[in-house]
Parts: structure tokens; C-alpha cells; sequence
């Protein structure tokens, strides 16, 4: 087993918590023994070179691989201490309480409105005036209301990629996850797209604990309260964000972090 170097902190109970995770797609050992707590409440960054590992993990969160062929996942991932993957454990309840945000914005073809209503709807609301309110909360929660108010009968696909994210966002929160993650959800945007995704996941944390992979470490360091490396399909160090970029412990690390890896 791979023992992770993490920093000192106040036992504070994890919303999730990750023992000696494993994730093989055939036999290709991509992640291996990986552990971690997830604080409530805080962004936490998952950072390291293409092909690391930090995709993987991010996927292994919400049962992801489940919808992949060929893929084992072994360890435990514990939400608010029950392990997703134990036999009696519904894996669609799991993807409710744990939403996805991708790389790329990826609404449905239907209606601004009906994207957000989609998840809400799928878990049994009919009531109209819920499912407006909702609408309404939803697109708020991810800055996006005032943009949009006035043509929510209109194709999402019509909103441009920055709009079409937050959009994707307000779809997660429609239903009221307990946790977010978000695999690296502003790479495909432009700079101003991106500060207003990075300003959202800023606001989010008040209500919900958010993971993010990202490539960027200027993003990391900016939004971010933990920071975990990943190399080679192993998390090597974990810790506070401002440790980690200023006083990493292991050299892998600090080469990655100073631009001598990667």
C-alpha cells in the first residue's frame, strides 16, 4: 500500500471517506490504493500530470466505472460513513446524492428549462409550480437566472460554452446533491467563462463539498482549500492547498508543483 503524506488538521468528520481505492479498466492497474478524506464544506483539488490517475479517482466517487465494461473497482468510499459500493447500495441513489459535472458541457437537446427540470422530474416531481421554483433556484444558484429568464422555452444548445456549463451546474444542483465533482468543468472555456466558473464553485461550497480535477495549478491554488498529487496512478501527497504549494514534503511534488515534472 502506497501511504499518502497528509498534513496535521483538526479531526473534522469527512463527508467522504476513501480507504486502498483500486480502479483497473482490463488489466490495467490505473489507480492503486488510494486514500483520502473529503472535508465537508471545502473545494478539494485534485492535481497532477495527464494520465495520473485524478480522472479515475474523480469517476470512482459517484460509481462511474459502473457504466463501463470491464472496469473493477475494489476499496471503500465511504458518504457520510456508508461505502458506496457495498451490494445493497443502489448505484443511481449514489449519482443523486454525488453529481458529475464534465470536461465539456454536454446539455440535452430540449429547452433551457427542461434541462433543468430533468433530474427533478426523473425522481418523481410533477407539481409545475415546484418544478418553476426549482428552475428558478437552480439557474440563480449558478449564476446564470438573469441571463436567461427571458428565454427558458429556448434550446439550451443556443447558449454559448460558458453559459452551457453553468447550465450543466444548475442541472447538478437541481436535485440537491451532497456532494459535487467536477472533472476539470472549465478547461473547454475561454478566460471569462472561467473566472465566472471559478467564482461559482466558490459560492457552492457554503451548500455543498465539491472535487475538482483540474490541470491548471493556478487554478488549484485559487479556488481551492486541499490539494491531492496524483502520479502514475498513485496519490502521493495530500494536504491543505497552501502546504502543498508552498511546503510539499515529498519531492515528486514540489518538482510537479515547480515545473520540473510534467
Amino acid at each position: 500500500m502506497i501511504r499518502v503524506i497528509e498534513r496535521d488538521a483538526p479531526v473534522i468528520p469527512a463527508k467522504m471517506d476513501i480507504e486502498d481505492l483500486n480502479v483497473y479498466y482490463g488489466r490495467f492497474h490505473a489507480l492503486k490504493d488510494a486514500s483520502l478524506r473529503v472535508l465537508p464544506h471545502k473545494v478539494t483539488a485534485l492535481i497532477g500530470p495527464s494520465g495520473c490517475g485524478k480522472s479515475t479517482f474523480l469517476r470512482a466517487l459517484n460509481r462511474m466505472h459502473d457504466l463501463m465494461d470491464g472496469t473493477h473497482v475494489s476499496g471503500t468510499v465511504k458518504l457520510d460513513g456508508v461505502d458506496i459500493y457495498a451490494p445493497d447500495v443502489d448505484p443511481v441513489q449514489i449519482r443523486h446524492r454525488i453529481g458529475m459535472v464534465f470536461q465539456r458541457p454536454n446539455p440535452f437537446p430540449q429547452s433551457i428549462y427542461e434541462n433543468v427540470v430533468y433530474g427533478p422530474k426523473l425522481y418523481g416531481e410533477r407539481d409545475a409550480n415546484k418544478l418553476k421554483a426549482i428552475c428558478e433556484a437552480s439557474l440563480r444558484q449558478a449564476f446564470l437566472w438573469d441571463e436567461v429568464k427571458d428565454r427558458l422555452d429556448r434550446s439550451a444548445l443556443v447558449l454559448s460554452g460558458g453559459q452551457q456549463q453553468r447550465l450543466c451546474i444548475a442541472r447538478v444542483i437541481a436535485v440537491k446533491p451532497q456532494v459535487i465533482v467536477m472533472d476539470e468543468p472549465a478547461s473547454a472555456l475561454d478566460p471569462i467563462a472561467t473566472s465566472k466558473i471559478e467564482d461559482l464553485i466558490g459560492e457552492l461550497k457554503k451548500e455543498y463539498t465539491v472535487v475538482i480535477v483540474t490541470h491548471s495549478m493556478q487554478q488549484a491554488a485559487r479556488l481551492s482549500d486541499f490539494t491531492s498529487f496524483f502520479l502514475l496512478g498513485e496519490l502521493i501527497e495530500a494536504g491543505t492547498t497552501s502546504e502543498i504549494f508552498t511546503r510539499p514534503k515529498d519531492k515528486r511534488t514540489e518538482d510537479y508543483i515547480t515545473g520540473r515534472y510534467g
